[in-house]
């Protein structure tokens, strides 16, 4: 086989057990099986394992030796501190892109916050598309940052993020409103106010981890 053919492949069943775990198809903690995951995505063997090892790196799946794989467990502890990091890093990176920030990176984020608005009133019929331009927004918000590092590692986190957050918006928590959230955010933003839109930032993120104490509480009394 080419090496440009099973790189394809590699990315392709990578591409879609990434989005599986993320969406919660396949749900934390869950084995996963060389030969079901071989027939569900048919592909083979070898790619397969090469996107599980490639996704075992990046924290969305745990190798057990010669046992094989798991989807990596949520839990609190781990949102916490994943919390914790994401607010420094996401902070830090919206600090550099507000100071080195010029007019086009204000407008992506004019427009990527107009699109999320517009998303938001279909929100929970079109998530996939709601999800898209949320991602969106948030890396309008950070990119003009000079630091490719912190980008990197700021965008894993965010990444790592996504389970958490679908699972708060399958909570449909009534007090809160999304929509207002990202407008403190873009409004501080583009008003070049560091400290405000800091604050917006992490009351944001921090949004999440109150929603998920009660969900995550649930689903750990549920496995006992």
């Amino acid at each position: 086989m080419p090496n440009s053919t099973a790189k394809t492949m590699v990315e392709s069943v990578y591409n879609r057990l990434r989005t599986d775990i993320i969406d919660g198809n396949l749900t934390p903690n869950s084995k996963l099986r060389i030969e079901e995951l071989r027939n569900h995505y048919e592909t083979g063997a070898s790619p397969l394992r090469e996107a599980l090892n490639r996704l075992a790196g990046e924290g969305f799946v745990t190798v057990e030796g010669q046992r094989g794989f798991r989807v990596s467990p949520v839990s609190l502890e781990d949102l916490e501190d994943l919390t914790r990091m994401r607010i420094l890093l996401e902070c830090e990176a919206l600090s550099e892109s507000i100071k080195y920030g010029d007019d086009e990176w204000e407008a992506g984020i004019v427009a990527s916050f107009h699109r999320l608005t517009k998303a938001e009133e279909h929100r929970n019929k079109e998530f996939s598309e709601w999800e898209k331009r949320n991602d969106e927004f948030h890396e309008a918000l950070v990119g003009a940052s000079r630091s490719p590092w912190l980008l990197k590692f700021r965008h894993i986190l965010y990444e790592q993020h996504k389970r958490y957050r679908l699972l708060a918006i399958l909570a449909h928590d009534k007090t809160r409103d999304l929509q207002a959230e990202h407008q403190a955010i873009n409004d501080a933003a583009i008003s070049r106010d560091v400290k405000a839109a800091c604050k917006a930032t992490e009351d944001h993120i921090m949004r999440t981890l109150r929603t998920d104490e009660e969900v995550l509480a649930k689903l750990s009394s549920s496995d006992k």
